[in-house]
């Protein structure tokens, strides 16, 4: 509705062509807070909601180097970390890149 103000605000959604994936739970607050900064790059992502869920989460930990805490975050199959790492990898200048390289097959 009012995708004429991406560009003013420097959100570039039809850049972002990466696979996002964030393991979350939903009460969690850094999990929010992660979600909140991949909105708005602009990221369609997929999240795998695992409250409860052990083997959701053991699958998880396999993927993140034994990690178990969440949010988990995935960007074309290659583990960032979790939201702290995301904040740090956008304040450094380096999420922008990661976003708009293409998922491989």
């Amino acid at each position: 509705m009012f995708d004429f103000l991406n560009p003013i605000l420097g959100r570039h959604p039809e850049q972002v062509k990466a696979n996002v994936e964030i393991y979350t739970w939903q009460l969690c607050p850094y999990c929010v807070r992660a979600k909140l900064l991949l909105w708005w790059k602009g990221v369609n992502y997929t999240e795998y909601k695992i409250d409860g869920d052990e083997a959701a989460r053991n699958q998880m930990a396999q993927r993140a180097n034994g990690r178990r805490t969440v949010p988990q975050i995935f960007i074309n199959n290659q583990h960032i970390g979790g939201c702290d790492d995301l904040y740090q990898l956008d304040s450094q200048g380096n999420l922008d890149p990661l976003l708009t390289q293409p998922a491989t097959a």
